[in-house]
């Protein structure tokens, strides 16, 4: 049996009562009517009853039509209201209509005539809905992408993924380099997703000791461990309802792997200490910058887990492949840190553009965010050619230097013959010595945070892994 529609409620407040009789009478079919004898039932009944429109008379004994419109204004989300009266004062009508009343009919009416007007003033709530809606969807979007800069043909490719597979339950893995703004599209998943209204959980797999992951990202019991003074909700549980966001997968032990591969499975887990099992309604999406697939020959990432965490491979270009994009990015950064920071400045100059759509951009968006803060923050556009040339490799710079150095003669004329001359092998070995020294330095000022120090080194995490093993610095430490 089909459903039947329902029908429109209307609110009649007016002392007589006959006419909400005479429009029940006439226009039952596809309203229906309730009334009140005077202002304050009226303004009781809008809470109770929710009617979707009020027809509210001007003159009433006690609370006049035009006061009660006036209460009504202050209740949220009220219906639209049209006034009635027997009185056409042309100044009733103007006090009307500056209280937000969408129309004015006079008494004596036609039954059919406040049909008319009913249906009007319902057809321009609905429109009006209608517009509110699609500019919040607008602005939600346009808020989804803040700080994801881009118009070039790659950046275009990755923003339709992301509007295709957001509002899915797809777990999507964000690949790419450092500082091509994994987390931002992490978040744009969220934003433009049925879960945007919760919580969004960023959780650092790199950052955070491994020993203490575990605690963090599923909570522990009171006792679970030294320390462990009371209960405490891990992220995935802050997460319920939500997405959670695991930034470099990758640096994930084995032994979590697994139980981050249940939480997949089965949506549900046991706290650190604890028995009982607990159910989340989670999102997950992960990013790394790791080759997984040579991890996974090497025995570092578990097969079936990334298998399962790549439904979606969303692959984030870096920089230098989208400079057209880096004008787009320099004004986003000039206006967002100019009003930081209370800066005149507006735009760099043609030449200074062409130097930073000519480099090379190591550190991807991130180091030229922060090259234009620097700008911004000492209004001087001149520096960005130290800043470039601060950013250059280090270690060959070191070389050459070390290369026109007096005490090197005597190393490279040791030996019968002409061995240990080649000018090329030599250089070589002063690089890759100088480049061991520099990251060894590194590390130990960052104590051994493998992530900062790339930043500072200003190369890829992924080389800077290699560089540790191909120098054996591991014993170092």
């Amino acid at each position: 049996m089909a459903k039947t529609k329902e029908k429109i409620k209307v609110l009649v407040i007016d002392d007589d009562p006959k006419v909400s009789w005479i429009l029940q009478e006439g226009l039952s079919r596809r309203f229906e009517f309730i009334s009140a004898r005077d202002g304050i039932e009226g303004i009781q009944m809008v809470s109770t009853e929710s009617p979707d429109l009020i027809l509210l008379d001007i003159k009433m004994p006690g609370m006049s039509g035009l006061e009660v419109l006036e209460r009504l204004n202050k209740v949220e989300n009220r219906p639209e209201v049209i006034m009635v009266s027997g009185h056409g004062d042309t100044q009733y009508v103007v006090d009307s209509v500056k209280l937000g009343a969408a129309e004015f009919i006079n008494k004596p009416f036609d039954v059919q005539e406040i049909e008319i007007h009913i249906n009007g003033v319902l057809e321009r709530s609905r429109l009006k809905s209608e517009v509110r809606q699609l500019k919040d969807a607008l602005e939600s979007k346009n808020d989804a992408y803040s700080g994801f800069i881009g118009d070039s043909e790659a950046m275009r490719k990755v923003k339709s993924v992301i509007e295709q597979v957001a509002d899915s339950e797809l777990t999507v893995l964000i690949r790419g380099e450092s500082g091509t703004g994994k987390e931002i599209a992490a978040r744009s998943l969220h934003q433009l997703s049925r879960r945007a209204n919760h919580p969004f959980i960023k959780v650092n797999c790199a950052a955070i000791p491994r020993d203490l992951l575990e605690a963090e990202l599923f909570g522990y019991e009171k006792g679970a461990f030294t320390g462990a003074h009371k209960t405490k909700q891990g992220r995935f549980e802050l997460a319920d309802k939500g997405t959670i966001f695991l930034d470099e997968i990758g640096d994930m032990s084995m032994e979590l792997q697994s139980k981050l591969l249940q939480v997949l499975e089965q949506q549900e887990f046991v706290r650190v200490g604890g028995i009982s099992n607990i159910r989340v309604d989670v999102r997950i999406i992960c990013a790394t910058n790791r080759d997984l697939e040579a991890a996974i020959k090497e025995r570092g990432f578990r097969d079936d887990l990334f298998y399962r965490l790549n439904e979606i491979t969303l692959f984030l270009p870096p920089l230098r492949v989208r400079q057209e994009d880096i004008p787009l990015l320099v004004n986003y950064f000039i206006d967002k840190y100019a009003g930081l920071y209370n800066k005149e400045i507006s735009h760099l100059s043609s030449e200074v553009i062409s130097q930073l759509t000519s480099f090379s951009w190591p550190g991807n968006v991130r180091q030229l965010e922060n090259m234009i803060k620097q700008v911004v923050v000492r209004e001087d556009e001149s520096i960005i050619t130290d800043l470039i040339r601060a950013s250059a490799n280090q270690t060959v710079r070191a070389a050459t230097a070390e290369v026109a150095q007096p005490e090197l003669v005597p190393a490279m004329a040791g030996g019968a013959g002409d061995e240990g001359y080649s000018l090329k092998d030599r250089i070589g070995k002063i690089i890759a010595n100088e480049e061991k020294k520099l990251i060894a330095e590194v590390l130990t000022k960052t104590n051994w945070n493998r992530r900062r120090a790339a930043e500072l080194l200003e190369i890829s995490y992924r080389s800077l892994l290699y560089k540790i093993k191909d120098y054996n610095l591991n014993t170092t430490r």
